[in-house]
């Protein structure tokens, strides 16, 4: 699900996202993956996008593996190794979560969702990388990549691997930048945007 800010070098301070950052989460999410090509086909809707994001956002504020910067310039998101993406009660809603957001098209966008989770590793416990994103007014400061550089500092010193989906092409370059590299692709229905998913072995 991961997007990306062009590269530069850059350090910044991160800090641990809360329940309380939700709503300042989502309004950066919302607006880093506006043109996103994989979400905007799944939902060209950016209101019903938004509720999706709620719904994500929400659920893996359960662990506390979610990371900004001090101003919420930059967000990521991650799963730790061996925990589900969703709670069982927001998992067996995505059905009805779909119905509602994506209405006519549900059952592509769930085919969509199954193909992530086809090509998700399942054979080795690993940090997922759910959502990483900058919004508009600091891209090109490489606020993106500091954060996604100190997340996996922070991933190495457990010396495990780590697992991100690239929903837009034009950043597989900056995760291969960083130690990613591809090992699954997919498409979305009806020849749909591709996304690749990436993998990092553990240091």
């Amino acid at each position: 699900m991961a997007t990306v800010a062009p590269d530069s070098p850059r350090r910044i301070g991160v800090i641990t996202a809360n329940a309380n950052d939700a709503p300042a989460l989502i309004d950066l999410i919302a607006e880093a993956f506006l043109g996103d090509p994989t979400w905007s086909w799944a939902f060209p809707d950016p209101a019903a996008r938004r509720q999706w994001w709620t719904f994500c956002i929400t659920e893996a504020l359960r662990y506390p593996w979610t990371f900004r910067s001090e101003g919420f310039e930059t967000a990521s998101v991650w799963i730790p190794p061996s925990c589900a993406e969703f709670s069982n009660e927001g998992a067996q809603g995505i059905p009805g979560k779909l119905t509602d957001l994506a209405e006519a098209r549900a059952t592509e966008v769930m085919e969509l969702l199954h193909r992530f989770e086809q090509a998700h590793p399942s054979d080795e416990p690993h940090y997922y990388l759910s959502l990483l994103g900058t919004c508009a007014a600091h891209r090109g400061r490489g606020l993106g990549m500091a954060l996604l550089k100190e997340n996996l500092a922070r991933i190495d010193a457990e010396h495990m691997p780590a697992y991100l989906e690239s929903s837009n092409p034009g950043n597989n370059d900056k995760y291969e930048s960083v130690g990613f590299v591809p090992i699954a692709s997919f498409q979305a229905p009806g020849d749909g945007p591709v996304v690749t998913g990436m993998w990092r072995k553990g240091r």
